[in-house]
């Protein structure tokens, strides 16, 4: 009966027939799994969208154990099914990817949750919108999430009494968690990754033509809104009861882990120290030394910062905590998802990637896919399959991206199909940065922001109702700039 029950979801991960325990390797097991594998990953994220709606205050204690289950569901046949490969493969994703991942969330949120911005701000349109526009800024210099982890306390303060509230994290995901952290590596995860392939650290500046056109477009809608809003509300119901108070930042000591933080990440990319082996996984030498810097920045901001700032700040571990437990099954679930794409036209998502032919293509297809899987794998994915396509090498775009466009002959590679590829990587970059901000899940801190907004008593939409605002602002939004820029 046991062997039965096992079978079972065994099944869902086979191709057709038999594949014994052992067979197949890292290199293609993306093009023997299935399509239907990735059934575990879509369980977890219709939990994660459906079970708050059926019942909160269980989802709320129980989150942990859903994500368990999923993992569990999918990590087991898939050890049975594929041997050694299936443990390479999960071995890989968290020591490459999900460990990093959540030592980089904790250290900034750690180090962003004690700057206390005091004062007195109401939450005026006006002030709303200059809010985030500073996070937007400050977010592709300090990242998505250390941007929203030091302004969105202040702004939900600003606004305390205001009725109508959603509208404003909404909008602060939208733009300081995602769109603004467009301009540098530090910014995003994807470009990040596409740093330590090769793009120069400033290419990125690139991508402000498009960042400033979508940010001004959503501070002009937000400003209209929230407008509208606040005059549906109560006269002064923004304004501050008592003495206004000058503003003064407190906790400027974390500036200096935040930037030990940032300068951590940008060693990772410029110094090669070599690689070590652990359990078969090869792991640089200077990713480690990043990640263990991290720890250190975060660990002197507990130290160094006193817990009446972090009080002040209603500072809690609840949102780490949440994006930890739900990513670790995500990032497991998602094994087979991000396997098959990186197999290409040898697997079940061929039709996905050969769709991907010009930049509108590339913009929509990583975009639709980083809405729901991790942003960075699925750039790597589509910056691969581009270069593949037009019969370059990442040694040949690191060069021309850093050479005027009338020395691309003296390459070596035809500076048609460079120029073709840079197109590309800006599509692809675009749009794995940009649509993070379709879904909750599309980049950590719009879980993180959501979590501490609820915290201050906003009701968040949600899963789906997020997507609703995201569909109804930004998706326009995008159509537009594909027709005007891409």
């Amino acid at each position: 009966m046991r062997r039965f029950a096992l079978t079972i979801p065994l099944l869902l991960l086979l191709p057709g027939t038999a594949f014994a325990a052992g067979d197949g390797n890292g290199a293609n097991l993306g093009e023997v799994l299935p399509l239907w594998s990735v059934i575990p990953f879509v369980g977890i994220l219709l939990s994660i969208a459906i079970a708050p709606l059926i019942n909160e205050h269980w989802w709320h204690h129980n989150f942990p154990k859903v994500s368990a289950a999923w993992a569990i569901i999918f990590a087991i046949p898939f050890l049975f099914a594929y041997g050694g490969a299936a443990v390479h493969e999960i071995l890989h994703i968290y020591f490459l990817d999900y460990i990093p991942f959540i030592i980089l969330l904790w250290g900034l949120f750690t180090a962003g949750g004690g700057i206390v911005i005091r004062g007195t701000l109401a939450g005026t349109p006006a002030v709303n919108t200059t809010l985030i526009l500073i996070g937007t800024v400050l977010a592709s210099w300090m990242g998505t999430t250390g941007a929203s982890m030091v302004l969105i306390r202040p702004l939900l303060r600003a606004n305390k009494n205001r009725k109508h509230k959603v509208h404003i994290v909404v909008f602060f995901i939208f733009l300081v968690s995602n769109i603004g952290g467009s301009l540098t590596p530090l910014g995003d995860p994807p470009l990040f990754l596409g740093f330590l392939h090769g793009v120069p650290f400033f290419w990125t500046m690139n991508l402000l033509p498009e960042m400033v056109a979508m940010s001004i477009a959503l501070l002009a809608i937000f400003f209209v809104v929230d407008t509208m809003y606040m005059k549906k509300e109560v006269e002064g119901a923004a304004e501050p009861e008592g003495d206004k108070d000058p503003l003064k930042v407190e906790g400027l000591q974390n500036l200096i882990f935040l930037l030990g933080i940032m300068g951590a990440v940008l060693m990772s990319g410029i110094w090669q120290a070599g690689e070590v082996t652990v359990l078969g996984i090869h792991m640089t030498i200077q990713g480690i030394l990043r990640d263990v810097t991290i720890v250190i920045m975060g660990l002197l901001s507990l130290k160094f910062t006193s817990q009446a700032l972090r009080e002040a700040n209603e500072f809690n571990w609840f949102p780490i905590k949440e994006v930890g437990y739900l990513f670790a099954g995500i990032f497991m679930t998602i094994v087979p998802a991000l396997a098959i794409l990186k197999a290409g036209e040898q697997g079940a998502l061929a039709f996905v990637v050969t769709a991907a032919k010009d930049e509108a293509s590339y913009f929509w297809i990583t975009g639709v896919l980083s809405s729901f899987l991790d942003n960075a794998p699925t750039y790597l994915t589509f910056f691969t399959s581009a270069l593949g396509k037009l019969g370059l090498t990442e040694s040949q775009i690191a060069t021309a991206l850093r050479m005027a466009e009338d020395q691309w002959d003296t390459i070596g590679a035809d500076p048609a199909k460079l120029a073709l590829f840079v197109s590309y990587l800006k599509a692809i970059s675009v749009g794995a940065v940009f649509m993070g901000a379709n879904t909750y899940i599309g980049n950590a801190p719009n879980f993180m922001v959501r979590s501490i907004a609820e915290q201050n008593g906003v009701k968040m939409p949600s899963f789906f109702g997020y997507m609703a605002y995201s569909g109804a602002i930004l998706v326009p939004l995008f159509i537009v700039l594909t027709f005007v820029i891409f």
